[in-house]
């Protein structure tokens, strides 16, 4: 697999407006990573949590997924609580959060204005997610975070979206047998809106973590 299917490099040129807009952050931030931002977790977990790309001052800025902005904060709090992570999570790639049980990536990896991409964005990212699962030969399940992601991962299997609908909870078996679950993006706004809650967040990863076997600790245990 050549270095431009396997993974964007700091420079990639797929999209010519998202590399405008990651050139026009150097500018802006010349210390943030500005860069697609890479994966992040064992290859060999059983669980892919895939998002929608980075924050502008999230991900964009500390080059770790889900870290330094609101969105992390749901979910870096429910790995480690359902035993998927070690350690703190401090907003900062520095903080020594490690994640033992999944592996964390965006359907496009780069940010976007306005937080979202445009299709032809997506369909060229898809590479980068094809290679993802292809190296994750143990993985048992996939949580697309938010109907992109939801989609992403169906188009990436070759199935007809109208066919396999995101729904929040819903639980889709792809051909491989891999566990396709949905839910609402841990956004800042879905989050303060009450759109999504704690509660709901936590029953779909209990649900996973019936259906695929993982060893975990449940909402409010202590992980391991």
């Amino acid at each position: 697999m050549t270095e431009m299917t396997s993974a964007p490099g700091r420079n990639c040129p797929l999209c010519p407006r998202l590399v405008s807009y990651r050139e026009a952050n150097r500018q802006k931030w010349p210390a943030w990573h500005n860069a697609p931002v890479p994966s992040w977790g064992p290859q060999g977990a059983p669980l892919l949590v895939l998002g929608l790309a980075p924050g502008v001052k999230g991900a964009n800025r500390t080059g770790r997924p889900f870290t330094g902005d609101h969105a992390g904060k749901l979910l870096y709090a429910t790995l480690l609580k359902f035993g998927l992570a070690q350690g703190a999570y401090g907003e900062d790639p520095g903080d020594g959060l490690r994640l033992t049980g999944v592996r964390i990536a965006n359907a496009v990896r780069c940010v976007p204005p306005e937080n979202l991409p445009t299709p032809a964005e997506i369909r060229s990212c898809s590479r980068f997610l094809k290679a993802e699962r292809e190296a994750m030969t143990g993985v048992k399940a996939i949580l697309a975070l938010g109907l992109v992601a939801h989609n992403a991962v169906v188009r990436l299997y070759g199935l007809p979206v109208a066919r396999v609908k995101f729904a929040h909870g819903a639980m889709h078996v792809l051909p491989d047998g891999i566990l396709l679950a949905d839910s609402y993006h841990v956004s800042r706004y879905n989050t303060q809106t009450g759109r999504l809650t704690t509660k709901m967040f936590e029953a779909v990863m209990a649900e996973l973590a019936g259906r695929i076997g993982w060893h975990a600790s449940g909402p409010g245990d202590a992980a391991e």
